[in-house]
């Protein structure tokens, strides 16, 4: 349901004068933005016929871009850039930007190993202990 069938162009997604496909690509251009984030449950999406745009919603006057941000980048100046992008395609609305998650440091360990997970979820076994 995210992305129209092959070969299909998407009918323009303009709610209010404010174009969602536009503000979502500029968005995602942001050089600090990892990726647009729709929420756990897919409270800030845009459903549309066929499809649905994460992380852009238009409501109560106001557009609200949620996102997941690269590490490094300050918040202010990252919704600094998020609103200037968005700005031409938001039909004079006020731009609401949610930081949402940051990406691990470069070189991070992953968050299962950090953990002291496996894989499944089951702790990893002691390497100062027999087996079981």
């Amino acid at each position: 349901m995210t992305s129209p069938p092959s070969g299909a162009v998407p009918a323009p997604a303009v709610i209010d004068g404010a174009d969602i496909d536009m503000i979502a690509m500029a968005v995602r251009r942001c050089a600090g933005v990892s990726a647009l984030d729709g929420g756990r449950y897919g409270e800030v999406a845009t459903y549309l016929p066929g499809r649905k745009v994460d992380g852009v919603v238009v409501r109560d006057g106001r557009v609200t871009v949620r996102v997941r941000s690269r590490w490094g980048i300050p918040a202010p100046e990252l919704a600094a850039l998020i609103t200037t992008a968005a700005a031409p395609f938001a039909g004079h609305r006020r731009i609401d930007v949610v930081i949402a998650d940051i990406d691990d440091p470069p070189g991070a360990p992953d968050s299962a190993s950090a953990a002291g997970l496996s894989g499944t979820g089951l702790p990893l076994p002691d390497p100062g202990l027999p087996p079981v």
